[in-house]
């Protein structure tokens, strides 16, 4: 369910509170993860939420917490041009992070079960394309979505680098999930354990727990990862025990025959997609030769920001009265009327840096550079994939 480290101000401070609790490990993992902010794809009345580590449910639309999510993409151990699987695909939060690191070249799709959550993540991946300069700092796959149940995929659908379900499995569907993983790939779900269970109903606290998750069409899972080493040989390792909603298992048309899900095709990118990603990844080669150039022998670290000391400071008791406002102060017990205490609190405030200035936002030098070449302006807005600024 979440809730294993403090809510954020923002998307940063919310990846902050997941590094310093261990959860996100690895800088590419973090890359991704400052890149999509949590909070677009939240609805507008429940954002205020986002940063918090916890899920979120409004009709089919659902989000795990981000403490999940991090655990998985380190346990997916992802690399450029892998091929993903992401079963019950959902909001396309994952896809999209998952996309950042797999590059123009990996493959990554999506099945998903309700009709409504494909086109919100369809509208939410289109607006992270158009509007978000860490767009332009990656070299995205972008993913694709089906709809259908991921139970019902056909056999003859090509197998997959990497793998993870966003839904409880039951043990009696593993065999099925690993049948869709290719020999050195990595599958990633929450596995049912009754032992677990069993356990979970010793103490009374973690009871309580599981009947509300229960209530809630949430059971408790072991969040696991499982590694295909050869043809018929397989590593599994538990990570965490997790709360899930389980797999909804396939309902058989009239016939009695299952729909089978028909995975993307494994698209050929076409001559001016290659171009448009050679000339861009030139340009970004050119604007770290320019800032590594400009800033001597590399960007200079920044300077870690000190902590002020809080001292304890008399109260101030402020009165209204009518339109008129009186204020008095009380001293505290701890409190004493020596005159240094006072000076020195002064000489402490006179000392105290000044307040720092809000950092103006990122340039993204990647789009002024492209504005700049002298080019048809319809090719400009080719290499920007017609983003807006």
């Amino acid at each position: 369910m979440g809730g294993a480290v403090s809510a954020g101000e923002d998307n940063d401070e919310l990846i902050d509170n997941l590094k310093e609790a261990q959860y996100i490990r690895t800088e590419l993992v973090e890359q991704a993860f400052r890149a999509v902010d949590r909070a677009d794809y939240y609805l507008e009345e429940f954002k205020e939420n986002a940063y918090k580590d916890l899920a979120w449910k409004h009709g089919n639309i659902h989000l795990s917490a981000p403490c999940i999510y991090s655990e998985v993409m380190e346990a997916l151990d992802l690399q450029p041009g892998l091929s993903f699987l992401n079963l019950g695909s959902g909001t396309g939060y994952l896809s999209s992070m998952v996309g950042l690191i797999l590059g123009p070249f990996g493959v990554n799709h999506g099945v998903e079960l309700h009709s409504d959550v494909i086109e919100y993540a369809k509208q939410k991946l289109d607006f992270f394309i158009r509007t978000s300069d860490s767009f332009d700092k990656f070299d995205f796959c972008e993913p694709s979505f089906v709809i259908g149940n991921c139970l019902e995929i056909s056999p003859d659908c090509s197998q997959y680098d990497r793998v993870y379900c966003g839904a409880g499995v039951q043990k009696e569907h593993e065999e099925y999930m690993k049948s869709l993983l290719k020999v050195g790939g990595i599958l990633v779900m929450p596995l049912e354990e009754k032992e677990m269970y069993l356990e979970r109903s010793c103490c009374g606290r973690r009871q309580r727990r599981y009947h509300l998750c229960s209530l809630l069409g949430f059971l408790w899972f072991q969040l696991t990862k499982i590694t295909r080493t050869g043809p018929s040989a397989w590593e599994t390792k538990k990570i965490l025990a997790v709360s899930f909603a389980p797999l909804i298992q396939p309902c058989h048309s009239e016939t009695g025959k299952s729909r089978l899900v028909q995975l993307p095709p494994l698209a050929v990118r076409s001559l001016q997609d290659l171009a448009r990603i050679a000339i861009r990844g030139t340009i970004k080669k050119v604007i770290r030769q320019e800032t590594v150039s400009s800033s001597g022998n590399g960007l200079k670290s920044t300077p870690g920001v000190k902590r002020r000391r809080v001292r304890r400071r008399r109260m101030e008791t402020i009165v209204f009265l009518d339109k008129e406002v009186f204020a008095s102060r009380i001293s505290s017990p701890s409190d004493d009327n020596s005159c240094e205490d006072l000076e020195e609190e002064s000489r402490e405030e006179d000392r105290a840096p000044p307040p720092e200035a809000k950092p103006a936002p990122p340039v993204n030098f990647l789009r002024e550079k492209v504005l700049s070449l002298p080019l048809p302006d319809p090719l400009k807005y080719y290499l920007l994939y017609y983003r807006e600024k």
